[in-house]
C-alpha cells in the first residue's frame, strides 16, 4: 500500500513539472531573426511591452483630428493674417490649466537652491518674472505689482510677466523633474542622495534627462538598479543601472504648444463627433456641424453666457471686458466675477477639459509669426519656428553641458545638407520669406529686427484673449504677436507634450489604422 502511494505521489510530482513546463511563459522573439528579445542567453537585448501612455503629471490626452484653423469672425482688425484652411494635428497632451503662480514659484525655488547655492544668482535672475509689467501711468495697480506673483491669495492664478523665452526654459526644467522622480520612483536613483546633492547647490551637475541618456550626467544607482530583480540587463545578463529612452520609463519633453495645436485643443470638438457607446459600430461621425465662435459650444448660436436653465444661467462663460470701462460688471451681478485674472480652475472646461482656453490670459505658443495664408503652411503638424539642431561636440565627451546643466546644441551646418531633399537649410524661421507665394518679405536688421514692419524672426505669436480684451479676442482663430524676449500682464502659458502611438487612445490595447481580421487567400 505504502508503495503505491509512494508511485501516485512522484506521479502527481512529475505531472505538476510537466505541466509548469506546459504553461511557462515563452519568451518573445524576433519575427526578423527569431532571437529571443530580453534573455540573457541570446545577449540580453531589451524590449519594452508597449503600455498604457499614461498623461504627464498636469496634462491631459487630446486626441488628433483634422480641423478648420484660421479665423472664423469678420476680421474687425484688418490684419488679412490668418487665412481659413484645412490642417491635421497628431494627438499630443496638453496642460488642463495654465501654469500658476505656485507652479512657477517652484521653479524658482529650485533655482535657488541649486544655481543660487553654487553662486549662480544670475541664473535665477534671468527666470523671474517681471511684476513691473503691472504697472501703468494712469491706473493704480501697485499692489498686482507687491503681491500678485508671492501672495498665498494669487497661488493658483495665472503666472504673467513670462517672457516667450523663459516660457521655453520652463519646459525643459519640468521635464527634468518629472523625469528625475520617475527614475527615483521607480528605484534606479537613489531618493536621498539625489535630492542632497542637487538642492545643496549642485550647479551645472543637476539632472537633465538629456544629459543623463547621453552619460554626462552620472548619478547614484537605486535598489532596483542594483537588485538582482532589475527587469534591465546588459549583454552579460548583469542589472543595467542606466535607463534608456527604449525602456518606455522616461516621459517626453514639456514644450510649449504649437499654434496649430493650440488652436484645435481650443475649439475641443470632440464633444461635436463622440464614440458612440455599446456593441457595433465605435467610430463616430465625421462630423463637425457648426463652426464655433468660442472654445465652448455654440448651441446654435454665438453665446457669451451660459443659456441653459440652472442657478449659473446668465453667467460668463469667461473672463474677459465686455466694453470699455466694464471688466467685471456690477456690484451685486458681477458678469464674470474677475478683476483682473481668474484662478487657473475657473469657468467652464471645454470639449478637452482644458480650463479658460478663451479668456483670463492670453498664452504663448511655439510659432514665430508671420501673416499666414494656405501657401506658407504644411497642412501636417503645421509650425513655423524650426531651427534644426545638432549637439556642439567641439568640447569633446565629458564636456557637452553649458552651465545649467543641459546639453550644448548649434544649428546643423548648410554645407552638410546639401544632398538633403527634404530640407537645404537649418535655420527655417524665415522659411519662404519674399517668396512671390507668400504675403511678403521682411527686412531685418543684425538685431533681428525689422527696418520697415514690426514683424521679425524674434515675433512670437500668442492667443486666446486675457482679462482686459474685447470678446472678439476670444475666438480660437485671432492672434497676435510680441517680441519673444517681451512680457506683458495679460500674457501666460500652458505646457504640451507629444503622444506616441495609436491618435485615438492612450491604452495598450489600442492600435493605429484599422486591424481587420487575416484570411486565408482562396486558391
Amino acid at each position: 500500500m505504502k508503495i503505491a502511494i509512494r508511485v501516485l505521489l512522484l506521479a502527481t510530482l512529475a505531472g505538476g513539472v510537466s505541466s509548469c513546463n506546459l504553461f511557462k511563459k515563452k519568451k518573445e522573439s524576433s519575427t526578423a531573426t527569431g532571437w529571443n528579445y530580453n534573455d540573457k542567453n541570446m545577449g540580453s537585448f531589451s524590449v519594452a511591452k508597449p503600455k498604457d501612455v499614461k498623461a504627464a503629471p498636469g496634462l491631459v490626452f487630446i486626441p488628433g483630428g483634422t480641423f478648420t484653423m484660421g479665423a472664423v469672425q469678420e476680421d474687425v482688425m484688418g490684419d488679412w493674417n490668418n487665412t481659413p484652411r484645412r490642417v491635421t494635428v497628431n494627438s499630443f497632451f496638453m496642460d488642463r490649466t495654465e501654469v500658476a503662480n505656485v507652479h512657477y514659484r517652484e521653479y524658482l525655488y529650485w533655482l535657488e537652491n541649486v544655481f543660487g547655492g553654487a553662486g549662480m544668482d544670475s541664473i535665477v535672475e534671468q527666470a523671474k518674472p517681471d511684476t513691473l509689467v503691472w504697472r501703468s501711468e494712469l491706473s493704480y495697480n501697485e499692489p498686482m505689482v507687491e503681491y500678485y506673483f508671492r501672495h498665498p491669495s494669487f497661488n493658483y492664478y495665472p503666472v504673467v510677466g513670462v517672457t516667450w523665452l523663459q516660457a521655453q526654459d520652463y519646459c525643459v526644467w519640468r521635464t527634468d523633474r518629472v523625469n528625475e522622480l520617475e527614475l527615483m520612483k521607480k528605484g534606479y536613483l537613489d531618493p536621498k542622495s539625489q535630492i542632497k546633492r542637487t538642492m545643496q547647490g549642485a550647479g551645472q551637475d543637476n539632472f537633465n534627462t538629456q544629459s543623463y541618456l547621453l552619460g554626462e550626467y552620472q548619478a547614484t544607482p537605486g535598489k532596483t538598479a542594483t537588485s538582482k530583480s532589475n527587469p534591465l540587463k546588459d549583454a552579460a545578463g548583469r542589472p543595467r543601472t542606466k535607463v534608456n529612452m527604449e525602456d518606455g520609463i522616461l516621459k517626453q519633453a514639456y514644450r510649449l504648444p504649437t499654434e496649430a495645436e493650440w488652436e484645435y485643443a481650443a475649439y475641443g470638438y470632440i464633444v461635436e463627433n463622440p464614440q458612440p457607446k455599446g456593441r457595433g459600430n465605435k467610430r463616430g461621425e465625421e462630423v463637425i456641424a457648426n463652426k464655433q465662435i468660442y472654445s465652448w459650444k455654440n448651441d446654435g448660436f454665438d453665446n457669451l453666457r451660459y443659456v441653459r436653465k440652472s442657478a449659473i444661467q446668465g453667467a460668463f462663460m469667461a473672463n474677459f471686458k465686455r466694453g470699455a470701462g466694464d471688466n467685471m460688471g456690477v456690484a451685486g451681478g458681477l458678469n464674470d466675477n474677475a478683476a483682473y485674472t481668474a484662478e487657473v480652475t475657473a469657468f467652464a472646461p471645454n470639449g478637452f477639459g482644458l480650463y479658460n482656453m478663451s479668456g483670463n490670459v492670453n498664452e504663448w505658443v511655439r510659432d514665430v509669426y508671420r501673416p499666414m495664408n494656405s501657401q506658407d503652411v504644411a497642412d501636417m503638424n503645421p509650425i513655423r519656428g524650426n531651427v534644426f539642431m545638432q549637439i556642439d561636440q567641439s568640447g569633446g565627451q565629458g564636456n557637452l553641458r553649458d552651465d545649467k546643466g543641459r546639453i550644448k546644441m548649434i544649428p546643423e551646418a548648410d554645407s552638410a545638407l546639401k544632398k538633403r531633399r527634404n530640407y537645404q537649410r537649418s535655420y527655417a524661421l524665415d522659411y519662404m520669406d519674399g517668396d512671390s507665394a507668400t504675403t511678403g518679405s521682411y527686412n531685418y536688421n543684425r538685431d533681428g529686427y525689422g527696418k520697415t514692419t514690426l514683424i521679425s524672426d524674434k515675433s512670437r505669436v500668442y492667443k486666446g484673449g486675457g482679462w482686459r480684451d474685447m470678446a472678439y479676442w476670444l475666438s480660437p482663430g485671432t492672434r497676435r504677436f510680441i517680441e519673444e524676449n517681451q512680457a506683458a500682464s495679460d500674457i501666460g502659458f500652458r505646457c504640451a507634450m507629444d503622444h506616441f502611438g495609436a491618435p485615438e487612445g492612450t491604452s495598450a490595447k489600442t492600435r493605429s489604422g484599422f486591424i481587420f481580421p487575416a484570411r486565408k487567400q482562396k486558391r
